[in-house]
């Protein structure tokens, strides 16, 4: 494990332009629950309550399901709040310091922008805040802003939490924008994504197709492990960025 670990920090050290790609796994050790798997939140959720079509028909039946799940293990607010782990605060560092240059994240959590990251690609959107189906206006989305049944906008719209729901596109800035750096990157580091979500699964393969080094970090294999990934790091995240922000100083 020591050996994979120097190559890895040594590809880190020498890289350009470092990237780092996040999935759910990232967020465990913060206290959020993946979405898949044994323990996830669609264990315990009908994934149809997030649907758009679902939503919009049904909305007095997603939204107490969608309170419960964003207003509590997903808040980053207050003392009860989910706080970044190592892994995010040593990507913050990282970018700080001038070694890495985004963070392209599938999470919804924040805990990106919350650990002090600034370059982050938010693919799916976040649930810092609420949009207008109708007019398009934005709210914080807090206790406040849901305390209705069906939350409304002042024009009567539906207003729904501004991450991507199934059957809705991704934002077009966020998919440019993660595109630029997986062709510009010289070395994408993986955390904790299964690479199964499509379209983003494919940002790392067309940074390996630009001719990346792909790390990736995981306490079990994923679909990327056998076909793209040069140095695979079996360790849950915190643990692999507490070590290798030692190795590559």
């Amino acid at each position: 494990m020591e050996q994979v670990l120097l190559q890895a920090a040594e590809r880190i050290r020498v890289a350009k332009y470092l990237t780092a790609f996040s999935g759910a796994g990232i967020s465990v050790e913060s206290g959020i629950p993946p979405f898949r798997g044994p323990g996830g939140i669609w264990n315990k959720y009908d994934p149809a309550i997030l649907d758009l079509d679902v939503f919009i028909r049904q909305p007095e039946r997603a939204w107490p399901a969608i309170k419960e799940m964003f207003l509590g293990f997903l808040s980053t607010e207050g003392e009860g709040g989910v706080q970044p782990n190592a892994a995010h605060n040593v990507l913050a560092k990282w970018e700080a310091a001038g070694r890495l240059k985004a963070v392209i994240t599938q999470n919804i959590d924040g805990l990106h922008v919350a650990a002090g990251s600034r370059d982050v690609v938010e693919y799916h959107g976040h649930c810092r805040s609420l949009v207008c189906l109708d007019c398009g206006a934005r709210l914080p989305l807090n206790e406040e802003t849901t305390q209705a049944p069906v939350p409304r906008c002042s024009c009567g719209g539906l207003l729904k939490p501004d991450f991507v729901f199934f059957g809705e596109g991704i934002p077009p800035e966020a998919m440019a924008a993660a595109e630029r750096a997986a062709r510009r990157t010289d070395c994408m580091i993986l955390v904790g994504t299964s690479g199964v979500v499509y379209p983003a699964a494919a940002l790392p393969m067309l940074a390996k197709q630009n001719g990346a080094t792909i790390i990736e970090v995981n306490p079990g294999r994923s679909d990327y492990t056998a076909s793209i990934v040069d140095i695979f790091i079996p360790l849950k995240a915190g643990e692999a960025f507490e070590r290798l922000e030692q190795l590559v100083g």
